[in-house]
């Protein structure tokens, strides 16, 4: 009898039917939670990553992707001109925007002082000053350079390196940076730099005798400049070779 009463648990409930004051319904909870999980749309990796990323990043991921464009916007014309009007007339195609896109490189000077980028003040301003010089003060008033082969290998030299470089940097912010675009970034330059430094040096040596007629003063500040040509060359290949080192031969070491 005590058995049945235990069994039979509070007056007037049966023990097959639970007593309905007391009745929680209940379910796995492992199984909600998949369920949750499962029907919630997932942020992907990327999405996480833009989220956190600070706004430093994500202007330097625009400016960089949009020189990217660019200054392969400059190359390409050069290549497509080249054959089609010859060398003669590839300033006419692509000289204002290769003036302009060089120009928009200014801003790399005020990344630096304003603390965006940890890069050389020295080298980056040197090399933007000078190419703005030859964009603006050398080919752009005389005809000599423009109208020079030189002008063409000096655009091809630019178009190239940047867009390499701008590339890498784009990767370089995403943390995803291939190792083929490692390889042209810290190898190209031994090609590109003394192409491009050879043709700018010709350029401005092809513009001395219309800069002579029009001021005496001008014509020397070229003939200064050129001077500077050899040791400024020397200083940015030994720069690019410590790069190269530091980022293609220290990270094989890692590994």
């Amino acid at each position: 009898m005590s058995q049945l009463n235990t069994l039979q648990g509070p007056a007037g409930s049966s023990p097959l039917s639970p007593d309905p004051n007391n009745f929680v319904l209940q379910f796995p909870t492992a199984k909600i939670q998949s369920l949750h999980h499962h029907h919630l749309p997932q942020q992907t990796d990327m999405e996480r990553s833009k989220a956190r990323r600070p706004f430093k990043d994500q202007y330097l991921i625009a400016y960089n992707a949009v020189s990217v464009v660019l200054w392969f916007g400059v190359a390409g014309r050069t290549i497509l001109l080249l054959p089609l009007v010859g060398h003669e007339n590839v300033y006419a195609g692509v000289g204002n925007y290769t003036k302009w896109t060089q120009t928009l490189a200014i801003l790399e000077v005020f990344h630096i002082l304003l603390g965006l980028l940890q890069s050389s003040f020295s080298t980056t301003f040197l090399q933007v000053t000078s190419r703005i010089l030859l964009v603006w003060g050398v080919c752009y008033p005389f005809e000599e350079p423009k109208n020079s082969f030189f002008y063409s290998t000096m655009l091809l030299a630019w178009g190239i390196t940047e867009t390499c470089r701008y590339s890498y940097y784009v990767t370089s912010i995403v943390g995803r940076t291939p190792a083929f675009l490692t390889w042209l970034r810290y190898n190209t330059f031994y090609l590109l730099y003394p192409m491009g430094a050879g043709s700018e040096a010709l350029c401005i040596y092809r513009a001395l005798n219309e800069a002579r007629s029009y001021n005496e003063i001008l014509y020397w500040a070229f003939v200064g400049i050129l001077v500077t040509y050899p040791p400024g060359l020397y200083n940015q290949y030994a720069h690019m070779i410590k790069q190269r080192r530091k980022n293609i031969r220290g990270k094989k070491r890692e590994k």
